[in-house]
């Protein structure tokens, strides 16, 4: 109407837009704290790097292996430190050392013990080399090993009996998994590694034991949470009656990986923060001449500087402690596969050019 003041269009839309930004800063605030992005011009969310991580040099971060046991028949393993107290018990985790393999060694070096069926290593050389690690866990060759088809999952199975008519340790089963779950004696158990980490598992009471494939896919799949779900779903397993070992594998020192990761990592677990870690490289030209490794990227856009690297064994031993397990009957067999090549086979140090070792337990008949 004629005469009546108009509002002004002006200060009302300045007003909106204000309104606007500030419940987009709150948001904003939101998203960090759950350590996520909102998604600008149609970019999706995603988990970020937090901004301060713990920073240190990967040396800070290797566990040496110790010193391996040597079986008769010329094998290197590492059982488990107490539990030789348990006599019902077979376990152990094996090296790449003593045994009949020549595919991953110099011509003028001594034969290997390679114990997965890869494409470079004859099988029968794999067949006599379980026989072999049968023979130096549990004092016969003839002792079946049960192995998996594996494929970095979270699924755990009961181990079936071998039915394959084959010779006693040369023998392994197609199941396809990454974990298996038996209370039958006088059977080893298999899991095959190559870095990821092998994890063992024992009920001293029921005498039911376990053996799970852990890389960093069927970590965040929570496949040892999993396996001792099943110990008790299936065998009626306590806790508290629990062992458990966490054997060599890729160390923090060696484990660098991306940012999608960690971001995996961020959506399952509340810890998922402690268990990466900012390295940086310990090259001492890189140290001794830093200013020949200036970029002129924008910081955050350059190859150079610290990678954020996962520590799976704590990952693995984090979930051991939320499946009940107690802290004390959790041991660790150190040893970084990816520092320690002459030791153990890696695959990530040999850029897939590797054999296998394999992490064993069993019940004695």
């Amino acid at each position: 109407m004629e005469g009546m003041a108009q509002p002004s269009r002006g200060k009302s839309t300045a007003a909106s837009e204000s309104r606007v930004q500030t419940d987009i800063h709150e948001i904003d605030a939101l998203f960090r704290q759950a350590g996520l992005t909102r998604g600008r011009r149609g970019t999706a969310a995603r988990v970020t790097r937090p901004e301060k991580l713990d920073r240190a040099a990967p040396e800070e971060f290797h566990r040496p292996a110790g010193v391996a046991s040597v079986a008769q028949n010329g094998v290197h393993w590492f059982p488990v430190p107490g539990w030789e107290r348990f006599p019902w018990l077979w376990h152990g985790f094996s090296t790449r050392q003593g045994g009949l393999s020549r595919a991953y060694c110099a011509d003028d070096a001594v034969g290997e013990l390679n114990l997965g069926f890869t494409p470079e290593d004859a099988r029968e050389t794999v067949i006599a080399n379980r026989r072999l690690l049968a023979e130096a866990v549990t004092g016969n060759a003839d002792t079946p090993i049960a192995a998996l088809r594996q494929f970095h999952s979270h699924l755990v199975i009961l181990a079936h009996e071998n039915r394959s008519g084959s010779r006693g340790a040369a023998t392994a089963s197609a199941c396809i998994a990454d974990g298996h779950v038996t209370d039958k004696p006088g059977v080893l158990l298999g899991i095959q590694t190559a870095d990821c980490i092998p994890v063992l598992v024992a009920d001293k009471k029921q005498r039911v034991v376990a053996a799970f494939h852990a890389g960093w896919r069927g970590t965040v799949g929570r496949i040892v949470e999993t396996g001792v779900g099943k110990m008790r779903l299936d065998f009626g397993s306590k806790p508290e009656d629990l062992i458990a070992a966490i054997g060599p594998g890729v160390g923090t020192c060696c484990y660098a990986v991306g940012e999608e990761v960690y971001s995996e990592f961020e959506s399952q677990f509340h810890y998922a923060r402690d268990l990466f870690h900012e390295v940086y490289s310990s090259d001492a030209v890189r140290a001794k001449y830093p200013m020949l490794f200036l970029t002129q990227r924008a910081p955050g856009h350059s190859p150079i500087g610290p990678s954020l690297h996962l520590d799976l064994v704590e990952a693995n031993r984090r979930q051991l402690l939320d499946a009940g397990v107690k802290p004390r009957a959790i041991t660790i067999v150190s040893g970084c596969t990816s520092c320690d090549t002459e030791l153990f086979f890696s695959h990530r140090a040999s850029k897939g050019y590797a054999g296998r070792m394999m992490a064993v337990i069993g019940v004695r008949p």
